[in-house]
């Protein structure tokens, strides 16, 4: 296990603290690369056993995690990871079937990037885990949750977008607040179908793209996502204006 744990800047004692799980030594020196020069504090493991044994080991802030491992498949150290602990894993794998990807979101994977990717996709998609970290659920209260324009009164069930009420079915309010509890989290297909209707849209998913539909358009905002073959997720406001 190679380890960056030198603290020479205050600025790695605010970020968090990254595992890498990741047995391409190239892809391991690009990572080592590029955390050492954003001056991210991280762990470099190169197989499944060795990130299990380095994420009980320490404090983990943010797992990066490669599926096609030699010794176990990526699929299981996150359904590992996930019987104990919420820890962010943020999959980055060449595994590209949609297949493949709602199996590791649904196994309990906060996002999923393909490889080959954008170093400053990375980056990004680094920072919204950080931004999640910092503020769970959002800007949020017990009582309420507020993402730019949108203002979700969980006590009254009331939704205003820019200071205006907005009418939503039963179903639709419950999407939005699903959604606004896993802020900058895909949520798949299944996952939705079975906190919404109560079991999973294997393959029937019309019903909800239908709902997804009328509400993104009642919201009258690019908050919604659609993650095609997939599934969907709440966008911050912040990270759309970037």
């Amino acid at each position: 296990m190679e380890a960056k744990s030198d603290s020479k800047t205050a600025a790695m004692h605010t970020k968090p603290f990254i595992l890498v799980v990741e047995d391409d030594r190239q892809m391991g020196g690009l990572y080592r690369t590029l955390f050492e020069t954003q001056e991210y504090p991280y762990s470099l493991v190169r197989n499944g056993k060795e990130a299990l044994m380095a994420f009980l080991s320490g404090k983990i802030d943010i797992v990066l995690l490669d599926l096609g491992l030699p010794d176990l498949d990526g699929q299981q150290i996150i359904e590992k990871i996930r019987s104990f602990s919420n820890t962010p894993i943020l999959v980055v794998s060449a595994r590209e079937e949609d297949r493949q990807k709602v199996a590791a979101l649904d196994a309990g994977a906060d996002d999923y990037l393909s490889k080959p990717f954008s170093v400053d996709e990375l980056l990004a998609r680094i920072r919204v885990i950080e931004r999640r970290l910092k503020t769970p659920g959002g800007q949020a209260t017990e009582t309420s949750f507020i993402n730019g324009p949108l203002k979700i009164l969980y006590d009254e069930q009331r939704v205003l977008l820019n200071d205006r009420s907005v009418h939503l079915t039963p179903i639709e309010y419950k999407l939005l607040v699903l959604l606004s509890k896993n802020v900058g989290k895909v949520l798949t297909h299944n996952y939705i179908g079975r906190e919404v209707w109560g079991y999973s849209m294997d393959e029937d998913n019309g019903s909800l793209r239908v709902y997804m539909t009328m509400l993104r358009k009642k919201l009258n905002h690019q908050l919604i996502e659609t993650s095609f073959g997939v599934g969907y997720k709440m966008n911050r406001v912040e990270d759309l204006e970037e």
